[in-house]
């Protein structure tokens, strides 16, 4: 393999590193694979042509159609994938190891292009909530919407994940409309350069829109607004030392931070041995020690289990960890690589040694041990180590000290309280882990355990294969966590694309609001053609298109005929005494669905068209009953074009059923598919 040289890329040109070079060594081994810079670009550049070009070409574009550069460029990857794992064995990853890196970080941009087409508007801005009626008349309403930043998100990324933690910050931020620098650690950055380089080579991104650092952030940080954001993975003496930034603090510069932890995983007093709740606990602590050798944010460090099951779990899981093959991660066989570099390997062994002080270790001997098939001194090997502590509430470094490695403590509980007590002496994990099958326990976990962590992850017999894992952080879902965790939240779905978006609340009339969330809103003007909007495609229909229907009389044999022809024959449609004894109801009364069937009868143009189907409805309310002898009937107004493709668009349809009084009986909201 020859050596590389890391490029940065700023402003759309690559720049050769400058300044003092440092050579990155294969962590298998030892050999120099790339050689990086001491000396970045024109940070002042950087940020000027993020805002300037990035920023204004991203904000043009609608949530959808930024949704479509990110599917495209996770198809782009994945069909060039087998070139990033072969650079990924030198970073010491196992090809299990580059599966969770690198197609996790390309699934992570499918899961947030679907997400975008779902979940967000085909539109520049996103609502957020329902309307807020701020006086009494209806004429002076509150509506909260958010808007992309018009600065640039600075992204800092960990070692252990140089493809997943590059592709996990760039989909929201993409998304949500704001450019990225993207700044590696230098440990395994020859590998996010290379996914990088290919996101710059597809054309698919705008100008602008993605830099990259090949080498230290220099002034970057000084040169952060109000507008932008600071996105960082890695320890927390790291994560400090940024957040104090003088510039970053005068500024309120958003700071998300993703940090180490000790993350703990409990036995539930339940799952004895024998027990399938045991035997998934034992499986999936082996899983966390010794995927990706340890280095994961998310992995088990405190392993708490009942006190009289202790010897029973370090047996099973030392039996375990016997079996595993630790090597070349090249080797079929092997089932753990190395740690990502020999400084990586000295600072485990530096921590190990701290938590060995108050704990007896009751496997893996870094000081007889071989890798299989590999240089154990030239490359960063190391054995899984599991530690046993018998004074769990004496001990101080096992909740204090992450060994960043294959290493993990067992200790033992009196009772559930006393599990959860030490579970949160951590002081903030990104994720806890309890393994049960009483839903009591669960909840006690939740309650008691729910403030100190960013997840909760439960397992027993029923989740099996279809579960993702204690350490398997998902797009859908926040990934983060309280205190040392750092305080922060990435993904977590559209709660992570709202990171990088002001949020702002909006009061004006009804007209204006419409005017500014392209949304009928109550109120404001509405539009009567005489072509029912059912004849209208998608890219004709306007907002506000309304129409007012002829009234239809509900009799007293409609209301018995739906009750016998549905088998719906609730007294309060069936029984006048009974009825009238009911506070809701002035005796005999229409069925909410008979409402609703008489509603569509009153609207719907029942010939071949545009719309093509109608697939649901949201927010319905029955406001007043409908007695046998009054008459119904329905104001239709177009509120919202939402998600389309090529072929059709969802419409989002606002629908009022009045009586002859005019008051209103049920609302709702019908959602139909209309030809473009």
């Amino acid at each position: 393999m020859s050596r590389i040289f890391l490029q940065s890329y700023a402003a759309g040109k690559w720049l050769p590193p400058s300044g003092k070079i440092s050579e990155l060594k294969s962590a298998v081994t030892g050999k120099v694979i790339a050689e990086i810079g001491s000396s970045g670009p024109d940070f002042g550049a950087m940020t000027q042509h993020a805002r300037d070009v990035g920023g204004k070409i991203l904000r043009r574009h609608t949530f959808h159609e930024r949704a479509a550069m990110l599917k495209a460029l996770a198809q782009y990857l994945n069909e060039r994938r087998d070139a990033l794992y072969e650079l990924s064995y030198d970073t010491g990853a196992t090809k299990a190891d580059s599966m969770i890196d690198i197609d996790g970080g390309i699934g992570t941009l499918f899961a947030y292009s679907s997400k975008g087409r779902r979940e967000l508007p085909d539109d520049v801005l996103f609502v957020e909530g329902a309307l807020e009626q701020l006086s009494k008349g209806g004429n002076f309403l509150g509506q909260h919407i958010a808007t992309p930043l018009q600065g640039v998100a600075v992204h800092v990324n960990a070692f252990n994940f140089p493809v997943w933690g590059m592709l996990e910050k760039l989909a929201p931020t993409l998304l949500a409309g704001v450019p990225a620098i993207v700044k590696p650690a230098s440990a395994t950055a020859w590998l996010a350069e290379a996914c990088f380089r290919m996101i710059a080579q597809s054309g698919i991104l705008p100008e602008g829109a993605v830099q990259f650092i090949a080498g230290p952030t220099g002034d970057l940080l000084d040169r952060l607004t109000a507008q932008d954001v600071v996105s960082f993975t890695g320890s927390a003496a790291t994560a400090q030392m940024l957040r104090s930034n003088r510039r970053l603090v005068e500024n309120s510069v958003r700071f998300i931070a993703e940090q180490d932890s000790l993350n703990a995983s409990v036995l539930g007093p339940d799952a004895a041995p024998g027990t399938p709740e045991f035997d998934i606990f034992v499986k999936e602590v082996h899983r966390e020690m010794t995927a990706k050798a340890g280095q994961k944010c998310t992995a088990i460090r405190r392993i708490i289990v009942p006190g009289a099951h202790r010897e029973a779990v370090i047996e099973a899981v030392a039996d375990r960890l016997a079996k595993t093959v630790v090597g070349d991660p090249r080797n079929e066989a092997t089932r753990m690589g190395a740690l990502a570099s020999l400084a990586q390997r000295a600072d485990v062994l530096e921590k190990a040694a701290i938590i060995g002080r108050e704990t007896r270790r009751v496997f893996g001997d870094p000081g007889n041990f071989k890798a299989d098939g590999a240089d154990s001194e030239g490359g960063a090997f190391l054995p899984p180590m599991l530690f046993e502590c018998v004074d769990p509430d004496g001990a101080e470094s096992i909740h204090a000290v992450e060994a960043f490695g294959p290493v993990s403590t067992v200790m033992g509980y009196r009772d559930l309280d006393h599990a959860l007590a030490l579970a949160n002496r951590g002081k903030g994990s990104l994720v806890a882990s309890i393994f049960t099958n009483d839903p009591a326990v669960a909840r006690q976990a939740v309650l008691a355990s729910g403030a100190w962590h960013g997840r909760l992850y439960f397992a027993n017999r029923d989740t099996g294969k279809e579960a993702t894992g204690h350490g398997s952080p998902l797009p859908h879902m926040i990934h983060g966590g309280p205190g040392r965790a750092g305080g922060g939240e990435e993904m977590g779905g559209i709660r992570g694309v709202l990171h990088y978006m002001q949020r702002t609340a909006v009061q004006a009339s009804p007209n204006l609001l419409a005017g500014i969330t392209r949304s009928y809103v109550p109120g404001s003007e509405t539009v009567e053609k005489p072509q029912h909007p059912f004849r209208m495609r998608f890219s004709e229909l306007d907002i506000g298109h309304t129409i007012n229907t002829a009234s239809r009389t509900v009799t007293l044999e409609d209301i018995e005929h739906f009750a016998e022809f549905t088998g719906d024959t609730f007294y309060a449609h069936m029984d006048e005494e009974a009825a009238k004894a009911n506070p809701f109801f002035p005796g005999r009364v229409a069925h909410g669905y008979l409402i609703l069937s008489f509603a569509a009868g009153l609207f719907v143009d029942p010939a071949p068209g545009p719309v093509l189907a109608n697939y649901g409805l949201d927010n319905l309310r029955f406001m007043k009953p409908v007695s046998p002898g009054d008459s119904l009937k329905v104001r239709l107004t177009a509120k919202q074009k939402t998600r389309r493709n090529d072929e059709y668009g969802e419409v989002r349809w606002d629908v009022g059923v009045y009586n002859q009084d005019g008051e209103q009986v049920a609302g709702y909201e019908l959602l139909t598919m209309n030809a473009m």
